[in-house]
């Protein structure tokens, strides 16, 4: 099977069970609406709503940790909305072991659809830092001096060693290399 193949096969698994599973959970969340009193399009409001929301909010969640952002909001609520799709599976079942974990079918099945999907999708890299200004933010500018002021043997201007964990440019302080030097302060003649 050719790579091409195998791809289109699972567009097509992915579909079926992406369309049955969220016709089940739409038509659970709905059903258990209008039997607690709402009116018919109230009900494919409140599915629509129940189960989109959990598919958006797992897209959100993932942009959220490809920029660095803190997700623990929606993290919460997307625990908080599965949790409420699965109720509803749950309610509309027959009072059994079995009733209920056939019920659950559809909810957890499209969930876990939904998670494959996200994580299965490349991540694109953050867009790359802006052109840095020349390297002399390491070293220490030299200043006047007399020749019997200086060191025999100058010493070099420091040079960070590599990092052992890369971290956006952003995030670090430039670092200051303090030099064994004198400073002059005061006119220089």
């Amino acid at each position: 099977m050719t790579a091409r193949t195998e791809t289109a096969v699972r567009l097509v698994i992915l579909l079926a069970i992406g369309t049955m599973a969220g016709a089940a959970a739409f038509t659970h969340v709905h059903d258990l609406s209008v039997a607690h009193g709402q009116p018919d399009w109230i009900g494919w409001a409140n599915a629509v709503a129940v189960e989109l929301m959990a598919i958006y909010l797992g897209l959100e969640l993932r942009a959220r940790r490809r920029a660095g952002r803190p997700v623990g909001l929606v993290g919460s609520l997307l625990v908080a909305f599965a949790l409420l799709s699965l109720a509803a599976q749950v309610a509309e079942a027959e009072p059994s072991v079995w009733g209920w974990t056939v019920a659950a079918v559809p909810s957890l099945a499209f969930l876990a659809l939904v998670k494959v999907v996200l994580s299965n999708a490349p991540a694109t890299p953050p867009a790359p830092e802006p052109e840095q200004p020349p390297g002399d933010w390491y070293e220490v500018p030299e200043q006047a001096t007399t020749e019997s002021e200086r060191p025999a043997d100058p010493v070099p201007p420091a040079v960070p060693a590599p990092a052992a964990i890369s971290a956006p440019a952003a995030v670090l302080p430039p670092r200051v290399v303090h030099s064994n030097r004198p400073h002059v302060v005061g006119i220089i003649r």
